[in-house]
């Protein structure tokens, strides 16, 4: 079931480690604007990029798969056509408790996918914009 309560985006955000699969070197894209927004507000971040040397100061991972800390949120800044192979990851995971796609990013089949293995799944959402309007 997609999450639709304030309540329900409430206790996702109230999870504190996200790994960004996607997330950016560069200041003043998205994929670097708002993890860096959530490190400012106290989450810790584990970037994904196979092609980064060093995001906020730490190597990112080559993929979700080879995180080797434990993480609650995957947050996806990735084209809608990688999000099946993403969430094949995160199924692959204990720790992962909810996927998050951001503005934008829709994977019906993979979201479903991703529900019937008790994951919980938000999709074409904005973490800095949600965490503003409930936190602000």
């Amino acid at each position: 079931m997609p999450v639709e309560s304030d309540e329900a985006l409430r206790e996702i955000l109230g999870l504190r480690t996200i790994a960004v699969v996607g997330c950016s070197s560069t200041p003043g894209k998205d994929a670097h604007d708002v993890p860096r927004y959530l490190r400012e507000n106290g989450y810790e971040i584990v970037p994904v990029n196979p092609h980064a040397e060093e995001i906020f100061g730490r190597e990112p991972a080559d993929s979700l798969a080879a995180v080797e800390q434990e993480v609650d949120v995957a947050c996806v800044f990735r084209p809608s056509d990688e999000v099946a192979d993403i969430v094949d990851e995160a199924l692959d995971r204990d720790d992962v408790r909810v996927i998050w796609t951001q503005l934008g990013i829709r994977d019906e089949e993979a979201a479903a996918r991703a529900e019937a293995a008790d994951k919980t799944v938000v999709q074409d959402r904005c973490m800095r914009v949600e965490h503003r309007r409930l936190y602000g």
